[in-house]
């Protein structure tokens, strides 16, 4: 299991490691840690280091300039235990690589119900009934291995089993790809919609489904891939209203967004959000509560809750469709 946090294509070589516990690891989840004084955005990756000992994790950052003093102290704070233990950031210079692909290289594949999850350095499963998805990250996030994104499968497939049946489908958010490919797969007939506010994510989603024999594009049976700032895009709007709605981003957004993403469900349109920490659970249902959805299911993986909603039948449908407008900043890339 990883954390990532940030974006950025990095070229030049630096990489800062420092021991952590799980919960600071966690702690990074909020995607809002002042890292440095100069103008580059760092990529982290939080990580488990030894299974025999559930508490030693490691921050690794890699940067494309050499860590200054503001930087180093700031890194430090990321580790109290590190710091009470005057343990001072590991500074390596490294070769030129993409350092958000090199970080997830060794991953190990992940089972998920009937999905199994790896990269391309790993080879699939040879038993008939799992369906293999293959999906490097490459410079977007969302690759399986974090809990989020594992509760968001066990989630898709829960429904599934239970008999639902859905023809219009959008994973707002999207990453890799993995969650609308997921869909795909269980609803080969489904028009999908994969929307990312980052441009590169879709550029890796493309290519990703490729790699899965997935076609994109208009045309019946494809995943239609957009970039689009929350559900902007007036091909979104266009396709409204939608049967059920993914969103694994995090609780910031997910609530700036509730009115939005009602605006596209109709009475009966299940929602699928993750992203969040338990701790941030209740102020994310009460947002969705208050624009008409019901909480139906939890789904907990080591703190990070898998929500399902079903919106009420009181609410919709309406006889115009509101223009809400996403309230987040044009350059926000939120995907966990």
């Amino acid at each position: 299991m990883d954390f990532c946090h940030g974006l950025d294509p990095l070229t030049d070589s630096w990489k800062i490691s420092l021991p952590c516990t799980r919960a600071e690891a966690e702690a990074l989840s909020e995607d809002n840690v002042f890292i440095s004084s100069n103008d580059t955005v760092p990529t982290i990756v939080t990580q488990e280091i030894d299974e025999a000992k559930p508490d030693a994790w490691m921050i690794d950052i890699y940067c494309n300039k050499a860590p200054d003093t503001d930087m180093l102290r700031n890194i430090l704070e990321l580790s109290p235990s590190a710091k009470t233990a005057k343990i001072k950031p590991l500074v390596e210079r490294l070769a030129d690589e993409d350092w958000v692909t090199m970080s997830q290289r060794d991953l190990e594949p992940l089972r998920a119900g009937r999905f199994y999850v790896h990269t391309s350095n790993s080879r699939p499963h040879d038993d008939p009934n799992v369906t293999n998805i293959c999906v490097d990250a490459g410079q977007a996030f969302g690759t399986g291995h974090h809990e989020t994104t594992l509760g968001c499968l066990e989630s898709l497939e829960r429904l599934k089993r239970n008999g639902q049946y859905y023809r219009n489908i959008i994973d707002v958010g999207t990453g890799t790809g993995l969650l609308a490919f997921a869909a795909h797969q269980l609803w080969p007939i489904a028009g999908i919609i994969a929307s990312d506010i980052d441009p590169v994510a879709i550029q890796v989603s493309r290519e990703n489904a490729a790699v899965n024999g997935i076609a994109t594009g208009s045309k019946p049976n494809a995943i239609r891939l957009l970039v689009s700032n929350g559900l902007d895009h007036a091909a979104i709007g266009q396709r409204a209203p939608y049967d059920l709605i993914i969103a694994n981003i995090l609780a910031g957004p997910l609530i700036a967004l509730a009115p939005q993403i009602a605006n596209a469900a109709a009475p009966n349109t299940a929602l699928i959000l993750a992203g969040l920490l338990k701790g941030q659970q209740s102020e994310v249902v009460h947002a969705y509560m208050r624009v008409g959805f019901r909480l139906r299911d939890v789904r907990v993986e080591n703190e990070w809750p898998c929500l399902t909603f079903v919106k009420a039948r009181e609410y919709g449908p309406a006889k115009t469709r509101q223009i809400i407008r996403s309230p987040l900043a044009s350059d926000y890339f939120g995907e966990c």
